[in-house]
């Protein structure tokens, strides 16, 4: 999703869709990036406090709610501000997931993730992602005023479009992709990250598997959607076909 400030016609269009979906289901999942960026619990942006404002709603109407953290808001959850405010899972009544993570979709093993760690290739990245989620990073991070926080953040989304513009977006390695589902037991995977939705399927160890690739969202392209599941399969809102997959 990438919600933010700095994008208010994406947000409009995410919160009208999400508002149209969350009541015709029983569970909502959420994975990761719902945020450009995320530089604590406290983070002040108007877009933030209209999305948790609709989390809660959900997260009270008595649907299973879960999220989970992407590259831009990794640091979801993970406090800021003062210790006895309440963190983002709790003013959302949300459950935060882990990353990859093993579920049961209607008696099938799916793994759901954010699809980063996938993006083996991309050495640099996989370095930096290490150094920025160890703990010691976090905290320091973390108790640094605001104003610094943002600046970093901004620092790093430019530099990451710097990096975007200067060759082709990465993608998951399929090797990766394999040893995940193998060690999960599971020949289904739902992830996004990469901007490319489709439904891949192929033979793993003579089973047949399948990964949903989900799509990012913008209000001047008209892109976006949710994957829907239930006791007779999976179904897109459209996205699928429009994406040309």
């Amino acid at each position: 999703m990438h919600l933010g400030d700095h994008d208010p016609a994406t947000a409009t269009l995410f919160f009208q869709r999400l508002e149209a979906a969350w009541p015709q289901a029983s569970h909502v999942f959420l994975l990761g990036d719902l945020f450009e960026a995320w530089v604590g619990d406290d983070q002040p942006d108007a877009v933030a406090a209209d999305a948790q404002a609709l989390f809660a709603r959900i997260g009270a109407s008595g649907r299973r709610f879960y999220v989970m953290r992407g590259n831009r808001d990794f640091l979801l959850d993970a406090g800021g501000g003062e210790p006895a405010e309440p963190r983002f899972a709790q003013r959302c009544g949300a459950t935060m997931l882990d990353d990859p993570c093993l579920v049961g979709l209607f008696g099938q093993p799916a793994v759901l993730a954010h699809g980063d760690a996938l993006c083996t290739d991309d050495i640099d990245y996989q370095r930096i992602r290490a150094e920025i989620r160890a703990p010691d990073w976090r905290s320091a991070f973390l108790a640094r005023p605001m104003p610094e926080r943002l600046a970093f953040a901004r620092s790093a989304r430019a530099q990451s479009e710097r990096v975007k513009a200067a060759r082709y977006p990465s993608d998951v390695n399929a090797g990766a992709v394999d040893a995940l589902l193998r060690k999960a037991g599971a020949r289904l995977l739902i992830h996004g990250h990469t901007h490319r939705p489709a439904c891949h399927r192929w033979l793993l160890d003579g089973q047949a598997a399948r990964r949903w690739v989900l799509p990012d969202w913008d209000a001047i392209d008209g892109r976006g959607g949710f994957l829907w599941a239930d006791a007779g399969g999976f179904e897109t809102d459209g996205w699928l076909s429009a994406s040309g997959a």
